[in-house]
């Protein structure tokens, strides 16, 4: 049985697996960014000795025991939900968001982003939260004080800009203008 102390570990090496580099470990993502369960496994086992125990049921607990979610398992197979930086394009299906997004960044960033819009950057869709505290805790990756900038995603919604569901409190975008985008924190 895998310790519990290298969930973490196995989370970050599934992440970058199935997230940026599928290559590196010899896998190859369907359309929608799948891979079989057993692949994965196979990669897991070879990347760290002390995992040679790693089965799905380990995947599942991983997944259950994330706050974050980005990953699923079905049908034999597990993809990330949301934060690819691959370069294939992965399909998602549009969903209604809620009404209003948050998205943390910089107080640099955040006037860019008012004037110019939100851009994915170097991943496939724009990342939002549902809530303020989650889109705090992103930005707070970038500064130490974020700025939380508001999205009017029914608005921009009915403007067609087009929302993806990443898991229950991320969403994701193509882009969002900057007519959809306040600012909640003064920077």
């Amino acid at each position: 049985m895998v310790n519990e102390k290298e969930f973490d570990k196995i989370s970050c090496v599934v992440s970058h697996a199935l997230r940026h580099e599928p290559w590196i470990y010899e896998l190859e993502l369907d359309d929608d960014g799948w891979v079989q369960v057993g692949d994965l496994i196979n990669v897991l086992r070879r990347e760290n000795s002390k995992w040679c125990d790693i089965a799905s049921d380990t995947l599942i607990d991983i997944i259950k025991a994330s706050d974050k979610k980005r990953h699923e398992i079905c049908d034999g197979k597990i993809r990330a939900l949301y934060g690819h930086s691959v370069p294939q394009k992965l399909l998602k299906q549009p969903s209604t968001p809620p009404a209003i997004l948050y998205h943390g960044t910089s107080p640099e960033l955040a006037s860019i982003i008012l004037r110019n819009g939100l851009l994915p950057m170097g991943r496939q869709y724009v990342h939002l939260s549902i809530d303020i505290g989650t889109a705090s805790k992103v930005g707070q990756r970038k500064s130490p004080k974020p700025a939380l900038l508001q999205i009017n995603a029914e608005d921009a919604m009915k403007s067609n800009v087009v929302f993806y569901r990443g898991n229950d409190i991320v969403w994701l975008a193509d882009f969002i203008p900057s007519k959809f985008i306040g600012c909640n924190v003064n920077f």
